[in-house]
């Protein structure tokens, strides 16, 4: 059937459709230059007026299309749009493929396979390669257009280059924090043999399916603000043995005690000169009032901290601070039972590939660590298909997000099953396929093999899980990096910043403390109140960050900042570490016996 012939362009077309948008022409030559940008390009008189009103919309511009004006829009829409539509027309396999193209490629290879299985292949035809026996090249080498390689478990992209940078790294294995004891160079586990983590306390108080979220009210928000300063009131009361709280907009030449929550009083980044104390809803009706800290010689305030203050309000409009009382934290969990034997934990962050490369090299490098230390438990925190990995961004992965997925996490249940190490999964708000809220409820893998369910745990971000009578404390979010970025203090000897920060966690008994929350959190607050609440203080508590890796021992409680696995294009770190819980007879020894971060 022959083509129809095209539809001659005209001048007076081009201008009937630009004058249904208004668009008008400046200059004699600007009717001529549109007609040679619809012949060049391609496009009839209604597709170049569509285009046109997008771009100067964009742009704005106004209606009156100057040849300045055309040009600039040929370089930035039409010359894109026709690269982008011959490539796609030139390359049928050049990137990605729909199940119609990779069916083509697989018969493509099996009658290559066929024929070279009935013919001698001619010495100009070899594609023998010179390999050294250090280096064998397997006996069947998938090319990039294979869909065998395409969908290999090591990658899942048409970028099957690994990074150069990650490959070429030094110092692997390398010890870089080091805390407690280790007997040996040498660690190594039990294989998970009769160890199973659990969520900490019963199953109503943790998150262990998807819930409906977005419907949250700003009422609702008030009135899980307004508990946790009356619940954390409650607690400053009865340690530090105060009074009744005051009105905070009381005028008293006497110093008072007031309880309430530190805020800032603009929308910029808190300072000594704009902490404002909200009032707790039974005293202060929730009322507002500047703090004067100039008399505090040592002070770390966050916004969202509940506090009480001791100082003198003669004006009723500013408080002149005397004295703030520190928070308490929760006390430790008491086992009945502890467990005799010593258990080694691995504990690793995503992301998994390096920034230049969705190839999961750096995954399968820590699989083989699994295997030759087998390790009881694994916690392994997402994400594991990053959103802001530049394939991701500009969607070139050949499947959807929860299929690449799911063959990540095929990868590690299937590498990990000789090692038997029991392996717990904390999802990340950096998963592109996952639910985008904290807290953030488990991932759901339907298609997990009925023999390995006993050994893989889907937990939620944040949880709290006891592994054998010892309580970690696991989020994926990174809380030291947004309470860094709001806390101010002064201090006269030399302080951490992360030991307060963990010190102001552990103390506010939350996982998330900070308020309002960071930009790029999402937080539902009646499912926060119900479970974002540290249950106990507990023994390891673990929060992966983007800033420097640590381990600390903060009021008792070992924290751990793992690092990430691959930090851009470089390999990162992961942490190791021996718990065993001893009897509770006299003063509490730490179950954490020792730890490291070691690089990948």
């Amino acid at each position: 059937m022959a083509e129809p012939e095209p539809v001659p362009v005209s001048a007076e077309a081009v201008l009937r459709e630009l004058g249904l948008f208004e668009l008008r022409c400046q200059g004699e030559d600007v009717p001529a230059r549109l007609v040679e940008l619809c012949l060049t390009h391609e496009l009839d008189p209604e597709a170049l007026a569509n285009e046109l009103l997008a771009f100067v919309t964009s742009k704005n511009l106004g209606t009156q299309l100057s040849t300045d004006g055309l040009d600039a829009f040929e370089h930035e829409v039409l010359t894109k749009r026709s690269s982008r539509y011959h490539q796609k027309r030139d390359n049928r396999y050049g990137g990605l493929h729909d199940i119609y193209s990779l069916q083509e490629l697989l018969d493509e290879e099996e009658d290559d396979e066929l024929l070279d299985t009935y013919t001698t292949p001619s010495k100009g035809s070899q594609k023998r390669s010179n390999s050294t026996p250090e280096n064998p090249r397997p006996k069947r080498t998938l090319s990039s257009r294979s869909p065998y390689a395409l969908f290999s478990p090591n990658t899942f992209s048409p970028s099957v280059t690994p990074s150069q940078k990650y490959t070429a790294r030094s110092s692997r294995g390398e010890v870089v924090a080091s805390f407690g004891s280790v007997q040996g160079p040498s660690w190594s586990g039990r294989g998970g043999r009769s160890c199973t983590p659990k969520l900490f306390g019963s199953p109503e108080e943790n998150l262990t399916k998807s819930y409906k979220f977005m419907f949250q009210k700003a009422l609702d928000v008030r009135e899980v603000l307004s508990w946790r300063i009356e619940e954390l009131g409650d607690v400053l009361k009865s340690h530090h043995h105060l009074e009744d709280f005051a009105s905070v907009l009381l005028p008293a030449q006497e110093p008072v005690t007031v309880l309430g929550q530190i805020g800032c009083d603009s929308n910029g980044k808190l300072n000594a000169k704009s902490v404002v104390l909200e009032g707790d809803r039974e005293h202060s009706s929730g009322r507002q009032v500047p703090l004067d800290l100039s008399e505090l010689k040592e002070y770390s305030l966050f916004p969202g901290q509940i506090v009480a203050l001791e100082g003198t309000n003669s004006t009723g409009r500013k408080m002149v601070v005397s004295k703030l009382y520190e928070g308490v934290p929760l006390p430790f969990h008491t086992p009945p039972e502890p467990a005799p034997e010593q258990r080694m934990v691995l504990v690793a962050c995503g992301p998994y590939t390096t920034s230049d490369s969705i190839a999961y090299d750096p995954l399968a490098d820590l699989v083989e660590v699994i295997v030759r230390d087998r390790p009881d438990v694994c916690v392994l925190f997402g994400p594991f298909l990053d959103a802001k990995h530049e394939q991701v961004e500009n969607c070139q992965l050949l499947g959807s997000f929860a299929e690449v997925f799911k063959l990540c996490l095929k990868t590690i249940i299937e590498g990990t099953r000789s090692a038997g190490s029991q392996l717990v999964f904390v999802p990340s708000l950096r998963d592109v396929h996952h639910d985008y809220i904290y807290p953030q409820p488990p991932f759901l893998y339907p298609e997990l093999p009925k023999d390995d369910k006993p050994r893989v745990h889907f937990v939620s971000d944040p949880c709290t899980l006891d592994v054998d009578g010892v309580v970690f404390g696991l989020t994926s979010t990174d809380l030291l990096f947004h309470m860094g970025a709001e806390e101010i203090s002064s201090s006269s000897g030399i302080s951490d910043r992360f030991t307060r920060i963990l010190k102001h966690i552990l103390t506010q008994r939350s996982y998330y403390p900070l308020y309002p929350p960071s930009e790029e959190l999402n937080v539902d607050y009646e499912t926060f109140y119900s479970y974002a609440s540290l249950p106990v203080t507990p023994d390891v508590l673990i929060t992966p960050s983007e800033l420097r890796y640590f381990v600390k021992d903060v009021l008792g409680c070992v924290c751990i900042n793992p690092g990430r696995l691959t930090k851009g294009q470089v390999g990162g770190t992961y942490a190791r570490l021996y718990i065993q819980r001893e009897d509770a007879t006299g003063e509490r020894k730490s179950p954490c016996v020792a730890a490291q971060v070691v690089k990948i």
